[in-house]
């Protein structure tokens, strides 16, 4: 007899994707504009510094995001920033549109810093950010590991982190990379708060998108992706140009934070983050699908 799937947690999993946040890049625009309806206001809208993008775009981005009625979250990448003066100008006309009180801090792509920041640490503790009307930073998390990191490294340095934001007398965010399978994500959770780090946490989830294009990310990052993983995250390694949404994802992981817990609910202020591969409608679409099917 086939063995018949858990019981979904309905009250956990609308939990979990309550407030929800979302990621743009500086190009998606447009997509904002066309799902701006579709997003509850004030959600906190992330928005990328990629290397093709430049600083008109990503303060456009950041506009856009503030004048739509919600919360613009700009990255900033340690490593591509070419001095303190690109840092400070960054910051300066993102406050001019009002998008400098929540930040995310990121180390970035390049393998060698192109100015005097190697890593986000250097940013957080140059004191810069307090200047412009920052109040809140968000720091990376990666429960799957990275693949050029170890994570004992990982590990120290998100407690360094979140140190000095502290003492800093900054708020601070954990935001992780995109994962497809809940176990590590849960036992990620759990090592961090045993280690008495009570910041918030949003666990990244692929918003939904083509099957390829989600395994072509998962390679780029690292992120786990065997056979097993991706058929209990609820698609097929034989229908590669279909779709796939994260409601098994979000489904497993609620009902696995709520077990693990010995309190009611989620555990320690933990959230979703939807990376939506310039989805933004498709994403806020499922979501609100999502939300209702569990009502």
């Amino acid at each position: 007899m086939a063995k018949s799937a858990p019981a979904v947690n309905r009250e956990a999993s609308l939990q979990l994707i309550d407030n929800f946040s979302l990621e743009m890049t500086g190009k998606d625009v447009p997509g904002l504009l066309e799902a701006k309806d579709h997003i509850p206001a004030g959600t906190r809208i992330n928005i990328t510094f990629l290397g093709n993008e430049d600083l008109e775009m990503r303060v456009a981005a950041a506009r856009a995001v503030r004048e739509n009625g919600f919360t613009p979250v700009p990255h900033i990448s340690a490593r591509r920033l070419k001095s303190q003066g690109e840092l400070e100008e960054f910051l300066g006309r993102l406050q001019e549109v009002g998008a400098t009180e929540h930040l995310f801090a990121v180390g970035g792509d390049p393998a060698a810093p192109e100015g005097p920041y190697e890593d986000s640490l250097a940013v957080i503790s140059s004191g810069v950010l307090q200047q412009y009307g920052v109040r809140e930073v968000g720091i990376g998390g990666y429960p799957e590991g990275h693949p050029d990191i170890s994570k004992e490294t990982l590990a120290r340095a998100l407690e360094d982190k979140a140190a000095a934001l502290k003492d800093q007398g900054l708020g601070a965010v954990i935001l992780t990379q995109f994962a497809f399978d809940t176990e590590p994500v849960a036992e990620w959770i759990a090592g961090v708060r045993a280690k008495g780090i009570e910041a918030p946490i949003r666990v990244g989830t692929p918003g939904p998108a083509g099957i390829k294009r989600l395994l072509g990310f998962a390679r780029r990052f690292g992120v786990g992706a065997n056979a097993m993983i991706v058929k209990k995250y609820g698609f097929s390694l034989t229908n590669l140009l279909g779709e796939a949404g994260p409601e098994h994802f979000v489904d497993d992981l609620a009902s696995a934070l709520t077990d693990a817990w010995p309190h009611p609910g989620i555990p320690g202020k933990v959230g979703l983050h939807f990376y939506t591969f310039g989805g933004l409608k498709a994403t806020a679409d499922w979501v609100r699908t999502f939300t209702a099917e569990r009502s």
